[in-house]
């Protein structure tokens, strides 16, 4: 059985290298030499207490830099955030990835009777946060890029094909031509050997991320494609490859991650995709509609005028 990690074991790179460690990368949005000595004391401790620093609050982090909270706010926008609750959001999901999912499991403590309920309790507040960090021009800027393009490659896999599976529905009834690809397939490979600059490729990925999607994303950007990713770090391979990013909480109550903001955020996607040309998404749904009732989909056919 896989033990509780230590209460505050620094995150190491990963082994297959596909992750720098946490004081890389701390290191690389510190900017050289401007850093105050109790700014880089804050940064010491999100470096050598990830865990603190994922959970706890900005007073925490304060006390044990020997610093105010407005020290930890202030290194917090040095280091390219709005603030402390951003900079959180990003070490969480960079410590989370670094664990396995046992580990996760423990980090969450047992599941109980009321597991059900602390999964709705976290779901509500992780839109909350989703509704509170969410820029709308982003929103736009992907769905402006999906309208705009010959054609949308989506790439999910496994629980995450789910939100994938509701973006290329959506988009494609109104109007748009967006294929849905699992990133274990041959068919994946094939159709982004044909993409271009003329394509976009929506990759949708949290936590450990899938490599299909961090490859495909980095071939796409390569041929010249718009990449858009769909994901829970500002700083991972996924945002590095992308044009657009959608940053969602992912935070499960167990060892799975939860889908409800990213599901969220790619049906506000369709929502402004469905209001960009209306007449065409208009002609699209009746023509779906159509064949809905002449294939018998539905259970109860809408009555006609």
């Amino acid at each position: 059985m896989t033990s509780e990690p230590a209460p505050d074991e620094p995150v190491t790179p990963d082994p297959a290298g596909r992750e720098d460690g946490l004081e890389t990368w701390l290191s690389s949005r510190a900017p050289g030499g401007r850093l105050s000595t109790k700014s880089r004391a804050v940064v010491h401790v999100l470096h050598t207490k990830p865990r603190t620093a994922s959970y706890g609050g900005a007073a925490e982090v304060a006390q044990l830099a020997g610093a105010t909270v407005a020290t930890v706010t202030r290194t917090a926008q040095a280091l390219g955030f709005d603030g402390w609750p951003a900079l959180q959001q990003e070490l969480r999901a960079r410590y989370l990835s670094s664990l396995s999912a046992p580990q996760v499991a423990a980090e969450h403590g047992s599941l109980t009777d009321a597991a059900s309920a602390a999964s709705l309790r976290r779901d509500v507040d992780d839109l909350a946060v989703l509704s509170r960090s969410t820029d709308p021009a982003a929103v736009v800027a992907v769905a402006r890029a999906i309208a705009g393009a010959r054609r949308t490659l989506v790439i999910a896999s496994g629980s995450y094909a789910a939100v994938g599976i509701a973006l290329a529905h959506n988009a494609g009834l109104a109007g748009y031509d967006v294929q849905l690809h699992d990133g274990a397939s041959a068919s994946m490979v094939n159709a982004l050997a044909r993409v271009g600059p003329e394509d976009v490729v929506v990759t949708v990925s949290f936590w450990r991320l899938y490599t299909s999607a961090v490859r495909a994303a980095q071939a796409a950007a390569e041929r010249g494609a718009t990449v858009c990713s769909v994901t829970d770090s500002a700083s991972g391979p996924l945002a590095a490859a992308a044009r657009h990013v959608l940053l969602v909480p992912a935070e499960g109550v167990s060892f799975f991650p939860s889908l409800t903001p990213a599901l969220a955020v790619v049906q506000a996607v369709c929502a402004e995709l469905a209001t960009l040309d209306p007449a065409r998404t208009r002609a699209s749904v009746e023509a779906a509609d159509g064949l809905w009732d002449a294939f018998g989909i539905l259970d109860r056919a809408p009555r006609r005028p």
